[in-house]
């Protein structure tokens, strides 16, 4: 929804009717992961993708029925090996698809809103009703007070964790029971990289934290280096002594630091600091000499071994990079590969699943 929401603010501006397919649950390599959305417009307009091109003419046809009866509906695509190239998954995966029409939708000019400038909101749908919990209130209804409440609940604590996902429910919200499922969508700022060091090599980082939906901070001391010329694609700027900017600014346990100065002066004071952080990932440049010499220097500043086993140093996967585009795509490959759980190994000759199951909600 993220991808789509511009498009879809300006279908309601025009009061342009459109359906919305989002993939709600998935079984085994489906393509895409929950909450992936695709919208169709009454003209035919395509907005968005739920499965990278297997289902979405079958989708499409669905989006278009909805938008036609200001009905919703669950779909199901899966496929067996013999009939791969029929209507279904050519890679095996099934996936679960909710359509629902734009009149079916709670509040949906502010839920779009919330998602376009990264404020917090989370929906919870059924097949014919949506609950809109935000921080502070809660709009909507799944058609029980009770089930309201107990989704309600629920779904503030995912939109607290950024999760995504189906949770089961009695009819009037037990929560032992599972009558009824209800998929949750949270909907969160995007998660933050910072780069230290405005580098030649920083400037592909940024460009690729980008498009990796990161909010990319590049920070350096030295002004003549940081500048909007150098690194257009940084959202922020800052000129200040690393640890010091790392101190004054909000670390969780989504943000990702990538550390490129390679420069004791700089690199001592500041992983200090970052490996007490909840950071989810602190990667550092340098080559094996400068890493060692950098863990002789932390080990003397008192950072114990476990805080250094955190520490992705050198930074990045082996992808035998030279330039700094091939090397932030090096980095970038290590960060996706600790987010998910991947080896980082060709998947040619790994009899492993490609997409790694994400475990059920409670």
């Amino acid at each position: 929804m993220r991808d789509i929401a511009d498009g879809l603010i300006a279908w309601r501006a025009a009061g342009v009717a459109f359906a919305v397919a989002t993939v709600v649950r998935t079984w085994r390599s489906a393509p895409r992961q929950p909450g992936a959305a695709m919208a169709v417009s009454a003209q035919g307009e395509v907005l968005g993708s739920v499965s990278g091109g297997c289902v979405e003419a079958a989708v499409y046809e669905l989006c278009l029925a909805s938008v036609e009866t200001g009905t919703a509906h669950i779909q199901t695509y899966g496929v067996s090996d013999d009939d791969a190239f029929d209507v279904g998954l050519t890679c095996g995966g099934t996936i679960e698809i909710l359509v629902r029409p734009d009149t079916a939708l709670t509040e949906p000019d502010e839920v779009l809103a919330a998602i376009r400038t990264g404020r917090p909101v989370a929906t919870a749908s059924v097949e014919d009703a949506q609950l809109v919990v935000w921080p502070d209130r809660v709009a909507g209804s799944l058609g029980d007070l009770d089930l309201d409440r107990a989704a309600a609940q629920q779904a503030a604590g995912m939109l607290a964790l950024g999760t995504t996902g189906t949770i089961h429910l009695g009819r009037q919200g037990e929560q032992r029971r599972d009558e009824v499922s209800v998929f949750v969508q949270s909907y969160l700022p995007p998660p933050r990289m910072i780069v230290f060091g405005a580098i030649d090599y920083a400037a592909a980082v940024a460009r690729i934290g980008r498009f990796l939906g990161y909010h990319v901070t590049v920070c350096d001391a030295r002004p003549v280096f940081a500048t909007r010329r150098r690194f257009p694609e940084a959202d922020d700027l800052v000129v200040q002594w690393p640890h010091k900017y790392l101190e004054s600014t909000t670390v969780d346990e989504r943000t990702v630091l990538c550390v490129l100065t390679h420069d004791p002066k700089f690199d001592v004071p500041l992983l200090k600091l970052a490996l007490r952080t909840p950071a989810r990932y602190i990667g550092a440049m340098g080559s094996r000499r400068t890493h060692s010499d950098r863990l002789r220097r932390l080990r003397e500043e008192g950072v114990d071994e476990a805080a250094l086993a955190r520490l992705s140093s050198p930074i990045g996967l082996d992808l035998g990079a030279r330039t700094p585009e091939e090397t932030a795509v090096a980095i970038a490959a290590e960060i996706i590969a600790q987010a998910w759980g991947g080896s980082g190994r060709p998947l040619t000759g790994l009899e492993v699943p490609i997409h790694q199951q994400l475990p059920p909600l409670q």
